[in-house]
Parts: C-alpha cells; structure tokens; sequence
C-alpha cells in the first residue's frame, strides 16, 4: 500500500500558509476528558487510536542511528538554527541545526546541540570552541534550499556561502556575519560548552551543547511588529519560518490558535468542585 509520502505532490503555494483559527477543542471545560465521549471530533478520533497501544523502545537495546531516525520523528517541530561561525583562520563556516532552543531570556540565552561521529567533529561546534563567537539566523520559506545546501559534508576548508547563493552581514558586536535574507538574527557570545558521552563509552565525545548569550538580536522591519508592548514581537505571517520533522522533511508554519493561559483567582473554585466529585 502506497504512502502519503509517495503520493504526487502539489507545487508549493508561494501565499502565506499561517492563519489564526480557533482552538481544536474550543468549547473545552477544566477536568473534562479528551475521550469519544464528545469533546470534539478530533479527540475522539485521537482517543479512539489510542486503543492500538504503545510500542516501547529501550534505548541501550537499540542501534543510535535507529534511535536518531525516531526522536526526530517524535520531537516534532524542531526550529533550526542557521549558525554563521568562523575559524580560526578566518574561514567562514554555515550550517543549519535542529538541536536548538531558546533557554533563558534574563540573561538571553539560546542552546544549540552538534552530533559528532568518531572520525570528525561538527566545524560549527569547533570553531566556536575556539573563537567563542557565532551568529544564529533563523530560516524562512522563501531561501530554505539555499540554506539546506549547506549541510553538506563539505571538507573543513571549504566554504558553504559559496553555493547557498546567500548574502553575507557584517555583525555588530562578533565577527562572524549574519545571513542577510534572514529576517529574525541573533549575535551571540559562548555562555557555556558541555561535552557528551556515551555512559558506556566515556571516551568518545558523541555531541556537544552550547549555551550562546545573545548580545544583539536583528529584525527586519517588514515582519517586526511594533504592538505597543515593550519593543514588539515577529509577526509570524511574513516571518514564514520554516521547521523540521523527521527524515528530510521540512515544514511550513500553518494555522495557529491562542489559548490564554488560566489565572489560579479564577478557576481555583472550579478546581474545588472538581475534587468533590
């Protein structure tokens, strides 16, 4: 039986994919089960599929490449951070990575992971080791290919902006450039680097965190939104990042909802009966 994936695919619509909607279960109430019981379709149907069970995995039992191949199935949507870095020499380096997050905003921090093999450690990871300086970019739909090309397993001395076709910034307060098609960038210093390793093979350093403190962040005028409140935030419509899910495949921001989160003085009665039923 074919899959989806091997199904003909449409062209990509070059119009903005996001769009606000409404919550999935809008008419939701505290304590009320996402069972068939009548939610809404959606967590019936979820609930429903839940009577298939689990397939559990053990980690120490499996191979890593396995293990690689269903996290980045399951930790879905990734970001990806476009990271700019420098060597030593000068040599300019850029690659993308989905091991990334944003850690702490008092002091800004971001954190972005590098999987290492026995033979060659990341040059992204290397040099700033060494020089303590890169930039984060974050990656939108319209230069996405230009971005991918520079995750090819190119030999250290090569430089990747060479084929991405993209534009090279100079930064404010690093040496490393920013890409210039990004709309949201982030110059950062190294706040932290820790090492990883296998429990049961200490010697082989299989990955590397690191912590960047983020000392200037650049956004393009067109998709910044003065809202009034502090200095304004990305608007998510024209910002048109892009993600990752498993495999090869990358995705497009689509539809977004808001849920208000709930204030203790308001529902705390409502906790109350809940607990007498």
């Amino acid at each position: 039986m074919a899959s989806s994936r091997d199904s003909p695919r449409p062209e990509f619509a070059p119009e903005p994919a996001f769009k606000w909607v409404q919550p999935p279960n809008k008419d939701w109430k505290a304590g009320q089960k996402f069972d068939e019981s009548g939610t809404s379709a959606i967590a019936a149907e979820w609930a429903k599929g839940a009577s298939a069970g689990y397939q559990t995995f053990l980690p120490e039992k499996e191979k890593p490449q396995d293990i690689y191949r269903l996290m980045i199935s399951g930790i879905i949507p990734r970001p990806v951070a476009f990271v700019s870095s420098l060597a030593p020499d000068g040599t300019p380096n850029l690659a993308p990575f989905s091991y990334f997050s944003m850690v702490c905003h008092n002091p800004p921090l971001v954190s972005v992971s590098f999987t290492h093999s026995r033979t060659r450690q990341k040059d992204s990871s290397v040099n700033i080791r060494q020089t303590k300086q890169f930039t984060v970019n974050i990656i939108s739909e319209p230069w996405v290919e230009g971005a991918n090309w520079t995750s090819t397993d190119a030999p250290v001395e090569v430089e990747e902006w060479i084929g991405s076709g993209l534009t090279k910034v100079e930064s404010t307060f690093v040496k490393p450039p920013r890409v210039g098609e990004s709309g949201f960038s982030m110059e950062c210093e190294l706040f932290s680097l820790q090492d990883i390793s296998p429990p049961d093979d200490p010697d082989f350093v299989s990955g590397t965190l690191v912590l960047g403190h983020v000392k200037a962040i650049h956004a393009r005028k067109d998709i910044w939104v003065d809202d009034g409140k502090g200095i304004g935030m990305m608007d998510p419509v024209k910002f048109r990042a892009v993600s990752r899910l498993g495999g090869t495949t990358f995705a497009r921001v689509g539809e977004g909802f808001e849920l208000p989160r709930p204030v203790w003085s308001e529902v705390s009665e409502e906790v109350a009966k809940l607990k007498q039923k």
